[in-house]
């Protein structure tokens, strides 16, 4: 695993953790605390895959999701959140998410989520490559 990852997650040790055990598979992980601080770091990075808590203190999943998609349209958003709803994944589905899942994450249903946040991404490069 390759991946470029971003992890955003108010809980800490849940952060460390899960950037850990990625880590252990190859992933190149970065991490913050703040929906904020990942608007800036996805502007002045390219990620494969941003997995963010959706809910965190300052801003909601909902928001942040907006704004990073607002940013940079072709970033894959993997959401996780202890609450999944029906009405939950439809909407975020609708905002751009790739997916919702339950936390704790199955770190291998999560993997699998990362590499085709990957696949699409470099699908989507593509086609606007071509489009130029």
């Amino acid at each position: 695993m390759s991946e470029k990852v971003l992890i955003v997650d108010d809980e800490k040790d849940f952060l460390d953790i899960m950037a850990e055990r990625m880590r252990a598979r190859g992933a190149d992980v970065s991490t913050t605390t703040s929906a904020e601080d990942a608007l800036k770091m996805v502007e002045e990075e390219s990620y494969d895959a941003v997995i963010m808590d959706f809910m965190m203190p300052a801003m909601n999943g909902f928001k942040a999701l907006k704004l990073l998609k607002g940013k940079k349209p072709d970033v894959q958003i993997i959401l996780l959140t202890g609450n999944v709803a029906k009405e939950m994944i439809i909407e975020a589905k609708k905002l751009g998410a790739l997916d919702v899942i339950a936390k704790p994450a199955d770190l291998k249903v999560l993997i699998e989520k990362i590499k085709n946040a990957k696949a699409q991404k470099t699908i989507r490069g593509k086609k606007s490559l071509r489009r130029k």
